[in-house]
């Protein structure tokens, strides 16, 4: 009879010989393994140690393994698989019509790296590009005085959104909005959230195969990665409040970000993967800038 950790050192090999692709929720297969096994089995994900030697009978092993090989053969993301996500310990339901939720901004509301630009002023924020609804619900449980608008373009994200807001009980609290870009957003904001598609077209072409599983909508920005920045940058001054703030995560576009918007004044957020992936801008050096003149 095995036991919980030995499936999980079983599994995280098959995973490294098939060669799938990390990086939504876990970085290595040790980690995606442990993932599938404690959930397949359920048993606490947080919590290995206490039940590494537990032993599995031939039967639960059996549906371990057909999810670890479902895994490969799918190759899509373990959240797509078990319909759950986790950000700063908070739980999210995901399937396939959303992204899988993984934004540093998630790490910035935590451990309130951003609230030196907030205060009694921020009242209204708006989570653009909210997927899942997973920021939205973040904000809204950290900072217990706001409310949230949640926008996407996306009617079936926002579908999965509102599964998550109700599950946290902020109906009354988090609005959905459907909206493309900030074109039904009512404003004006005190915060902005906002993860946008930001991928650049030859980094698009060379995704893995899990990262094609989600929607392309979420991850595609066009050559650059920055067709919906150049858009929300234009609108954002209008929906901001004198104060506010935008947080915006472009990932590992910080090159095309600074070759396109040269002039800028933001601050560099310092997250788990560097000072290169997350950034703030106020709506004074917005205005500065005036991207309304620019093409």
């Amino acid at each position: 009879m095995s036991t919980v950790i030995e499936l999980i050192e079983s599994g995280a090999k098959r995973l490294e010989e098939a060669g799938v692709a990390f990086g939504h929720g876990t970085a290595n297969a040790f980690d995606e393994a442990a993932w599938l096994v404690l959930w397949r089995l359920k048993l606490p994900l947080d919590d290995l140690d206490s039940v590494a030697d537990t032993p599995v009978s031939p039967a639960e092993a059996g549906k371990v393994t057909a999810l670890i090989e479902e895994r490969i053969a799918t190759r899509k993301p373990a959240a797509y698989l078990t319909k759950e996500a986790w950000l700063q310990g908070v739980p999210f339901y995901v399937d396939e019509r959303a992204i899988v939720p993984r934004s540093f901004i998630a790490e910035l509301i935590a451990d309130g790296s951003i609230d030196y630009w907030l205060g009694e002023h921020t009242r209204r924020v708006l989570d653009l590009c909210t997927g899942n609804g997973s920021l939205a619900v973040l904000a809204a449980l950290t900072y217990p005085d706001v409310t949230v608008d949640a926008a996407d373009l996306s009617a079936e994200a926002l579908e999965v959104a509102a599964i998550n807001v109700t599950r946290h009980e902020l109906d009354a609290r988090v609005t959905l909005i459907e909206s493309d870009g900030l074109a039904n957003t009512p404003g004006p904001y005190d915060l902005v959230l906002c993860n946008p598609p930001y991928v650049n077209s030859a980094s698009m072409a060379a995704l893995p195969a899990e990262y094609r599983a989600e929607p392309e909508l979420a991850l595609a920005g066009g050559t650059d990665g920055m067709d919906f920045v150049r858009q929300l940058f234009a609108g954002a001054p209008s929906c901001m409040s004198e104060r506010a703030v935008l947080v915006l995560e472009i990932g590992n576009e910080r090159d095309y970000f600074e070759a396109a918007f040269p002039q800028l004044e933001v601050v560099w957020l310092e997250t788990s993967a560097g000072e290169d992936q997350v950034l703030l801008v106020t709506r004074e050096a917005l205005l500065k800038s005036d991207f309304r003149t620019q093409k």
